[in-house]
């Protein structure tokens, strides 16, 4: 399931990133997006979406949102 899918409030493992943009991967593991790390949807709008990674809150639009996939 990809991250655009989760329910807000719950938290996920992410299992991949399906991108093929380098850059795009080095940003988000950057922000600590990455295999293995807990991600939790803390608010859902219409073209974004605010995400807890490691105690920071960032926002992400759908598009990058569903190309996080989560179990």
């Amino acid at each position: 399931m990809s991250l655009a899918d989760a329910l807000e409030g719950k938290d996920y493992v992410i299992k991949e990133i399906l991108t093929e943009d380098e850059e795009l991967n080095a940003f988000l593991f950057s922000l600590g997006c990455y295999s293995g790390e807990s991600i939790t949807v803390v608010a859902r709008r219409k073209k974004n979406l605010t995400v807890s990674i490691k105690d920071a809150r960032y926002n992400i639009d759908i598009q990058l949102a569903s190309a996080i996939i989560v179990q």
